[in-house]
């Protein structure tokens, strides 16, 4: 295994600046654990539902185009974690680089931007179940419905860490297995092997590969960004892996996998089996509007609808868990690089004997919980969509974030002497992973600016701007206060960065550029690590 190697400056050169890597939780999860996160955590209700309104907007072609340029950006994002993480696996990942790297401020307009996306993504879900249960009945209140599956929640994430892991391994498996299940079917539908209905083919493709023009096509690129959102939690979760270096590097090559078998397969089916047209796409509710569902009741195969619909719900159950692992470790993190009250370390910076950080278990799913009773009633909804929206960017910013972070990890390790040969994991398509993630990120912020103004099927309005665009609005904001309130540099000096801060050392790269503290620490604390 790894080791820390925590608070390595000499403490003859000033107090050092923790960044949070002394924290309380365990270290007991392996790579499959990671890996079945890293695969599983951004398959929610994005692909299985939200794929309709982007077929329908914007055209199969469109579609399809999306899902590879978002999978291709998402592929880069993950690259600049499996670096990161393996070198600083931090509890709260990416804001602890953006503090470290390019500066406090970005960290804290990045964390409690995140912390906010995560408890509201937890009641988003809460109504998903509602959603999708409605497709088999609509005779049990919507408040009962919140309240079981709530519960259900918080006994995934406070049992026990590997517990939670071990129910995000089982949902992985089920989900994954069934897209694989779903391509063939849908392959064999396309050829006109399904009880009702003649061959298709690119029937589809032929007829109107693009709906709506150029705006239909750009107005389907962030919707299928932000299906992929969830990915970066593989990061949250390598500093509880028992060896990064050996975990990480894993789970960041299979993201091919998840990439080509659900996304781009799964998305290429869905062009292929459903009508762009179809009026179920636009005037169904709930699953039925799902275009998997939609593909295997016009094939004449409801079981496997039903199927389906089963499956989105066991997605969506993973997505609200998974959010609440998040959010609780984000508030540690930002609890250890002390951005709240200097009493909230003692809460939300601790966690128990077997590793659960309970404050932040109770803040984020308690009140993702609570803010989920607000679709009971139909103004409750309202209020929610204002919130839903609010999510949507700051997945885009966070992604931005830790490619930049890790063009400015490169940089600070290059400026100050050290050998790249001595970073425990490096990714073979550095820099052009980071700089292509980073520039994507920014064109889609763009590209929402411009729908934000001029929106598909939609007059230009205020309200429809900050509805769209209030969380770029709200991050810059929070960004300007953190900027005055820690009085820091709009940008970290390279040359002052602490590199053995916070790092993990291996027993082979320990090297000559290290601090002598650190040196120091090393050798007397050395664990041999293969």
């Amino acid at each position: 295994m790894g080791i820390y190697m925590e608070n390595a400056t000499d403490k003859a050169q000033g107090e050092p600046v923790d960044h949070g890597a002394d924290t309380q939780l365990h270290r007991t999860l392996g790579t499959r654990h990671l890996t079945m996160v890293a695969l599983g955590s951004a398959i929610g209700m994005g692909m299985w539902l939200g794929s309709g309104t982007s077929l329908a907007n914007g055209g199969p072609a469109s579609l399809f185009i999306g899902f590879l340029i978002s999978s291709s950006i998402i592929w880069s994002v993950c690259q600049s974690i499996g670096e990161m993480a393996v070198i600083y696996p931090l509890p709260s990942a990416f804001v602890q680089w953006a503090t470290i790297f390019i500066s406090p401020a970005a960290g804290f307009a990045l964390g409690w931007g995140y912390w906010f996306s995560y408890w509201i993504t937890i009641a988003n879900e809460l109504q998903g179940v509602v959603t999708v249960l409605n497709y088999w009945t609509d005779e049990v209140p919507k408040a009962a419905w919140i309240s079981i599956f709530w519960a259900v929640i918080i006994l995934i994430n406070i049992w026990a860490v590997r517990f939670f892991a071990e129910v995000e391994v089982v949902a992985s498996t089920i989900k994954f297995g069934w897209m694989f299940i779903c391509v063939i079917a849908l392959i064999v539908v396309t050829a006109g092997g399904s009880p009702q209905g003649g061959p298709i083919g690119f029937r589809y493709w032929n007829a109107q590969p693009v709906n709506n023009g150029f705006k239909g096509f750009i107005s389907v690129i962030p919707t299928c960004i932000f299906a992929m959102a969830g990915s970066e939690n593989a990061a949250l979760v390598a500093t509880e892996v028992a060896n990064p270096r050996e975990s990480v590097p894993k789970a960041i090559k299979s993201v091919w996998f998840r990439l080509g078998l659900f996304y781009i397969l799964g998305s290429l089916m869905i062009t292929l089996t459903v009508d762009p047209n179809d009026p179920s796409l636009f005037g169904g509710s709930g699953s039925n509007a799902s275009p998997f569902v939609i593909a295997f009741k016009n094939a004449g195969i409801p079981i496997l609808a039903h199927i389906t619909n089963a499956v989105i719900f066991i997605s969506v159950i993973s997505t609200g868990s998974i959010s609440g692992y998040g959010g609780s470790r984000i508030l540690m993190g930002l609890a250890h690089v002390k951005m709240n009250h200097k009493d909230v370390l003692q809460v939300f910076g601790k966690a128990d004997s077997v590793g659960r950080p309970w404050a932040g278990y109770i803040a984020t799913i308690g009140i993702g919980g609570a803010l989920a009773y607000l679709n009971v009633t139909h103004t409750g909804a309202q209020v929610f969509t204002w919130l839903s929206n609010l999510v949507s960017l700051l997945t885009l910013f966070g992604w931005s974030m830790i490619c930049l972070s890790h063009l400015r990890f490169r940089y600070t390790w290059t400026l100050q002497g050290r050998n790249e040969a001595h970073l425990p994991w490096r990714s073979w398509a550095y820099p052009y992973a980071a700089w292509w993630g980073l520039i994507w990120c920014l064109v889609v912020f763009g590209i929402q600016f411009y729908l934000s103004i001029w929106p598909l099927h939609e007059k230009t309005s205020a309200k429809n701007f900050f509805a769209n665009y209030i969380s770029v609005i709200a991050v810059a904001i929070i960004w300007v206060c953190a900027q005055v309130w820690y009085s820091c540099p709009l940008w970290a000096d390279a040359r002052n960065i602490d590199l053995d801060m916070c790092r993990r050392f291996y027993a082979d790269t320990v090297d000559e550029e290290s601090t002598p503290v650190a040196k120091s620490l090393a050798r007397k604390l050395r664990v041999v690590c293969k």
